[in-house]
């Protein structure tokens, strides 16, 4: 299957790059880095796309900090640019980025983009595991109004999103985390170039006596058509000492609250199994970061 495309726009603004994906409605796709249009087009979803409008040009790049303390990714930020990041790299709390950036190969780190891979809206990427971790949220452009979607509100289904037609992504935001805080990711692959069978985010936050404060606990992968949040997971380590035994009971809980998929990369039955042990290994790493 080939894409049938008729129209390439380079457009100069955001405004001009909204006013273009509405005029051609479903018709249009946004591209910067373009990693994923093959997987899109190969799974036939790409059969009205005559146009596409590329944002490369449009100076949405760079790390920052953000006003609240916390840190600002522009959308056209390659990959392989947040891992650099001083306000990244080393960051605890930030831990989970860095270990999701170890999976993607060379290329697509060097092309691939923050806001690409949040607009995808595919359950199987890792970095936006990382943010829903994090409590990120994405800041959009349209027709010159700006708004903020949390990351929990934005990813409605597989290869769905809260987006409006015209609607681009400028940023993700993450705010700034709580004292003793710290996340990690894991990601179970076939090989360094496939999609994740499954992956965990979690975020950690220590109270003064080493209770768990706060939590995050995120599934992708072969979970259904959008990213799960364990809350049950959560609940079992609330209030608990930070440990191997409330790990363990997190672990244990992790399994009321996703639907494992069966398919030709793994089975219902591993996926859960691996889903504990990740829950598992992924808080023991985000406390050992907390030193």
């Amino acid at each position: 299957m080939a894409l049938n495309l008729e129209d390439y726009y380079l457009p100069a603004s955001l405004q001009e790059a909204s006013t273009l994906l509405q005029r051609y409605g479903a018709g249009a796709m946004v591209v910067a880095g373009g990693t994923f249009v093959h997987g899109l087009e190969v799974r036939g979803l790409l059969t009205e796309t005559v146009a596409l409008v590329d944002i490369s040009r449009l100076g949405l790049r760079g790390v920052s900090e953000s006003g609240n303390g916390g840190i600002s990714l522009k959308a056209l930020t390659t990959l392989a640019e947040v891992g650099a990041a001083p306000l990244v790299r080393g960051n605890a709390a930030f831990g989970s980025i860095g270990d999701a950036l170890q999976y993607p190969p060379r290329q697509i780190l060097n092309v691939g983009t923050v806001g690409g891979c949040v607009a995808a809206a595919a359950p199987l990427y890792d970095l936006p595991a990382a943010f829903l971790a994090l409590d990120g949220q994405v800041q959009t452009s349209l027709a010159g109004r700006q708004r903020a979607i949390p990351l929990n509100d934005f990813f409605v289904g597989l290869f769905e999103s809260a987006l409006q037609r015209g609607e681009i992504i400028t940023a993700v935001e993450l705010p700034a985390p709580a004292a003793r805080t710290a996340s990690a990711f894991l990601k179970l692959e076939t090989n360094a170039n496939d999609l994740s069978i499954l992956n965990v985010a979690v975020r950690l936050t220590l109270d003064k006596d080493g209770k768990c404060a706060d939590s995050r606990v995120i599934l992708g992968g072969g979970v259904g058509e959008t990213y799960v949040r364990a809350t049950s997971a959560e609940a079992a380590l609330r209030g608990q000492a930070a440990g191997e035994a409330s790990f363990a009971a997190a672990a244990a809980a992790v399994v009321d609250d996703f639907e494992a998929v069966d398919d030709h990369r793994a089975s219902a039955a591993y996926r859960r199994h691996i889903a504990q042990v990740y829950v598992r290994r992924t808080l023991a790493t985000a406390l050992a970061r907390l030193g």
